[in-house]
């Protein structure tokens, strides 16, 4: 299981959609695909703030169904 302590150590505790991408190796559409739904964020005018633990417990549920 991934934690906040042993994933994406080089990443702030809050990301951006440009990180995000990198973090899951995705492009734009999928990624604001997944803020619509799948991943919570923090929208401040018209950026998303995505804590770096949403993006861990996407991955950890997605995993556990594959």
């Amino acid at each position: 299981m991934l934690t906040a302590e042993n994933t994406f150590k080089e990443y702030p505790d809050i990301v951006s959609t440009k990180q995000m991408m990198k973090m899951l190796h995705i492009g734009r559409n999928k990624a604001f695909e997944l803020l619509k739904g799948d991943i919570p964020s923090i929208r401040i005018g018209s950026t998303h703030k995505i804590p770096k633990l949403y993006i861990i417990e996407y991955l950890n549920k997605h995993s556990m169904e594959s």
